[in-house]
Formats: C-alpha cells, sequence, structure tokens
C-alpha cells in the first residue's frame, strides 16, 4: 500500500515537472493581453487630453523592467509547484498519520512529513517576498537613478 502511495507522487511529481513549461504560454499571453491594454489605455488618454505623448505606458528602463518581470514569473511559477507539492505531502502526510494504526514511528514519520511540508511552504513564501522586495528596490533604484 505505501509503495502505490510513493508511486502515485513520485508520478505527480513527476508530471507537474513534465507540464510547467505548459505554464510559459500562458504567461506570455498574458503579457501580451496586458501591454494590449496599456496601449488601449495611453490612446484613450491621448485622445482625451488632445495630446500625443509617446512615451505614455513606456518604461524609461526598458530592461531591467523585462527583466524583473521575468523574474517575478518564474517565482511565481515555482511557487505555484511548490504549493501543489506541499499540499500534496500534508495529504500524504495526514494519510501516513491516519493509517499508522498507533505505531509511534509511523506517527512520527507522519508529524515528521507534515511539519517539513509546512516549513517548506514557509520557506517558499517568504524567498517570493524578498525576491519581489529586491526586484522592486532595483526598479526604483533604475528609476530614480
Amino acid at each position: 500500500m505505501i509503495a502505490k502511495i510513493k508511486r502515485l507522487v513520485l508520478l505527480s511529481v513527476i508530471s507537474l515537472g513534465i507540464m510547467a513549461p505548459g505554464f510559459v504560454p500562458a504567461l506570455a499571453a498574458t503579457a501580451l493581453a496586458s501591454s494590449t491594454i496599456t496601449q488601449s489605455l495611453c490612446t484613450g488618454v491621448n485622445n482625451a487630453t488632445g495630446t500625443n505623448s509617446s512615451s505614455c505606458g513606456q518604461p524609461q528602463n526598458g530592461l531591467s523592467t523585462n527583466i524583473s518581470s521575468l523574474a517575478s514569473q518564474i517565482v511565481n511559477i515555482f511557487s505555484i509547484i511548490v504549493g501543489i507539492i506541499a499540499v500534496i505531502m500534508v495529504i500524504f502526510a495526514g494519510f501516513r498519520y491516519i493509517t499508522s494504526g498507533g505505531d509511534s514511528n509511523k506517527v512520527g514519520g507522519a508529524k515528521n512529513t507534515l511539519i517539513y511540508a509546512i516549513v517548506g511552504l514557509i520557506i517558499v513564501l517568504l524567498a517570493q517576498v524578498i525576491v519581489h522586495y529586491v526586484i522592486n528596490t532595483a526598479a526604483g533604484a533604475a528609476t530614480n537613478g
């Protein structure tokens, strides 16, 4: 029974790893749609004010903005994948806890699995916060400097 669960978890992780590149076109389509929205907004503002500002919606430092958006997208994809894996591990730990039958070694293993899954999720959350903070700080420094 445990061998089947291990195979199922392994198959799920491998499947997520194989499917992860499939998320990239969706992110690219989202970025394209947001640039189209920005262009439409700029056209509307230019028409309403009677000006023809070609710099509307254009970043002052295009390279750092592209790198920062790419880094943000990579961190977001990584966070989604790790979040899914953490949920699977929490479910797996719960299943191990339920099927432990009161054996203290099995209960301890299930608790450790649950703790490690939660700690891993917290580390990924903090990593995402730190990366976004660094990106925003660097983008602010590039704009001001």
